[in-house]
């Protein structure tokens, strides 16, 4: 029985395979770019379905309190800013800058008309959406 070289330039790897910690770091990589893309449209749902369903408006840190009632938000609570002003901007939300009393005036969020009729169809795509990956991942085929 013959062994294995000893010599310390000795590699069991194919050349140019990258280590071990190479390909944790290259898997961890993906998976913060995926749970960015993902992200970017499922926190806009959420936001409009969260505001939707309040009794009253809401202001940034109350949305993302509430949020993470829900359990673990996909974002951190500094990204959910824009996304409000984005979905504003895009007449899906109105707000009102109200005084505070215990700090700086606060930004209360509501949906809009056109909102409400954002979400029915975001959620429709969402669930279609969820349905095919949940399939994909699965191996059904349809």
């Amino acid at each position: 029985m013959t062994d294995k070289p000893t010599r310390p330039d000795f590699d069991e790897r194919a050349p140019g395979a990258p280590d071990l910690s190479d390909a944790q770091d290259v898997v961890s990589t993906s998976l913060r770019k995926f749970q960015k893309e993902l992200s970017s449209g499922i926190v806009s749902l959420a936001l409009l379905a969260l505001l939707a369903h309040a009794d009253k408006p809401l202001y940034g840190y109350q949305v993302a309190k509430e949020l993470e009632g829900f359990g673990e938000v996909p974002v951190k609570q500094g990204t959910l800013y824009p996304v409000l002003r984005s979905l504003e901007a895009g007449g899906l939300l109105t707000s009102e800058v109200e005084p505070s009393i215990s700090g700086p005036p606060r930004r209360y969020y509501q949906v809009t008309e056109e909102g409400r009729q954002a979400i029915g169809l975001w959620q429709g795509s969402w669930i279609r959406t969820r349905e095919f990956i949940d399939a994909v991942l699965e191996g059904h085929r349809g």
